[in-house]
């Protein structure tokens, strides 16, 4: 059974910060640790505890509802889940493979750029992932690069990892860069990154891509991501897609996407 926490969340509106600034106090041999949401490297450190905060108190439905839309788009087309090899980009500490592995997915490999992610992976779900490269995507060496393109990805999932500088723009688009055409994405992004008033680089990279000859979608859904920790409901878009053709090298610089 996996250790238990003693986590308490801040009297204050947690809703008033930034998503990437919220925080919660962990109490550990009677001391308190205050740690953001995206203190990944400490949080990863300690078995259970992501899953504790964020599924268990904060009910994230992330991994199941991504995997449920990507089955759903495979069965459109009459393909198997099982001939899928999928790169699972901010594969954390493998919540969304372990479901994609459930599910029977040919191949699976993870990539996060923090060690702790794929120590916690290996520690937690030891069976999960085929390979696991900690990498800055944003700037790959020519060596992993082949590497990766060795492995034939046919589908990338990401889930809960964009938009808030975990996973910049250069990044995502060099990791789509490695699947190949009439391969699958399957990601979720907050529900305002698809408003014209919201001009991040990531927003504008996914608008271009929605209205793009490069993809075509086959489920956009907006849906109940988790909790806050005040209750309200957080809700994000749910994308899969499925590649149409080659993504030219320079599709963020043609659209002055910051990378």
């Amino acid at each position: 059974m996996s250790k238990r926490y003693r986590i308490q969340f801040p009297s204050s509106n947690s809703e008033s910060l930034g998503q990437d600034e919220v925080f919660f106090t962990l109490i550990e041999d009677g001391r308190e640790k205050r740690l953001r949401f995206h203190d990944y490297d400490e949080i990863y450190k300690r078995p259970g505890l992501y899953e504790q905060l964020f599924y268990e108190r904060l009910r994230c439905n992330s991994p199941e509802k991504l995997a449920d839309l990507l089955r759903r788009a495979l069965d459109t087309v009459r393909e198997p889940v099982s001939e899928l090899r999928v790169i699972d980009l901010g594969a954390g500490n493998g919540m969304m493979g372990e479901v994609l592995k459930r599910d029977g997915v040919a191949r699976l490999v993870g990539a996060d750029i923090i060690p702790e992610a794929r120590d916690a992976a290996f520690r937690d779900r030891s069976t999960v992932y085929d390979d696991y490269y900690i990498e800055d995507f944003a700037n790959l060496s020519d060596d992993v690069s082949e590497e990766l393109r060795d492995w034939r990805f046919d589908c990338l999932t990401c889930v809960a990892a964009l938009g808030f500088g975990d996973i910049p723009p250069r990044a995502f688009f060099n990791a789509m860069k490695l699947i190949s055409t009439n391969g699958w994405l399957a990601f979720n992004i907050k529900e305002t990154f698809l408003d014209h008033n919201e001009q991040s680089g990531f927003s504008r990279l996914v608008r271009e891509l929605i209205f793009s000859k490069y993809l075509d979608i086959y489920h956009l859904e907006l849906y109940r991501h988790r909790l806050s920790m005040e209750g309200t409901q957080l809700f994000y878009y749910a994308l899969v897609g499925r590649m149409t053709a080659s993504i030219p090298a320079d599709f963020l610089e043609r659209f002055n996407i910051d990378s």
